[in-house]
């Protein structure tokens, strides 16, 4: 990711000052069938949302981001939240997914397509993997994120068996969320 990009997002994260964002609804859904231990990639995790949540439920959280300044946040809403998660600052865009084994990758709201090749390698055998990210028909309720950021309608399906074989679709969902975004969601399994 250019320099200008990050800085583009640590100004984006200073401007929000104290505004905490809530986690993915997805996310907390699908929580009581992640396991309550083992390590957790939290991906462009940004400033935390779903990291915070991720880390009461037991796991032990990385969240990996570009930007400094959503790390910082991160870090500090997760003391003042009383749970302990590890920032990395990293672009996986350019440097790809951090080592694994990873017992949980979770991805939202960010979509990197040459990474879908990367997910089964750091998972560990049986690891777990959510997804949710906004569909093109997001674009009519919302301009943001662009259509250059979105996955097409019915896209994720054929991305996971194109380059992501060793992954078993436990949950797929397309549509209207309870956060009022159009997205793809998924939950997947590596095979053992």
């Amino acid at each position: 990711m250019p320099a200008a990009d990050r800085e583009k997002w640590d100004a984006k994260y200073r401007a929000r000052g104290e505004t905490i964002f809530p986690p993915s609804p997805f996310v907390l859904s699908v929580l009581d069938r992640l396991p309550t231990t083992g390590r957790c990639l939290d991906v462009a995790g940004g400033t935390g949302r779903n990291a915070r949540p991720l880390a009461a439920h037991g796991l032990d959280v990385t969240l990996a981001d570009v930007s400094p300044a959503g790390l910082e946040i991160a870090e500090r809403e997760a003391r003042e939240a009383g749970v302990a998660i590890r920032t990395l600052e990293h672009d996986v865009e350019t440097d790809g997914l951090p080592e694994g084994p990873w017992d949980v990758l979770v991805q939202v709201r960010f979509l990197h397509r040459p990474l879908f090749t990367q997910y089964a390698a750091v998972l560990a055998p049986g690891g777990l993997f959510v997804l949710d990210h906004p569909t093109r028909t997001n674009l009519e309720r919302h301009e943001r994120p662009s259509g250059h950021w979105l996955l097409e309608d019915g896209e994720l399906p054929e991305l996971l068996v194109a380059h992501a074989p060793e992954l078993e679709v436990l949950e797929y969902e397309e549509g209207w969320g309870e956060d009022k975004r159009h997205s793809a969601r998924l939950l997947a399994r590596r095979y053992p």
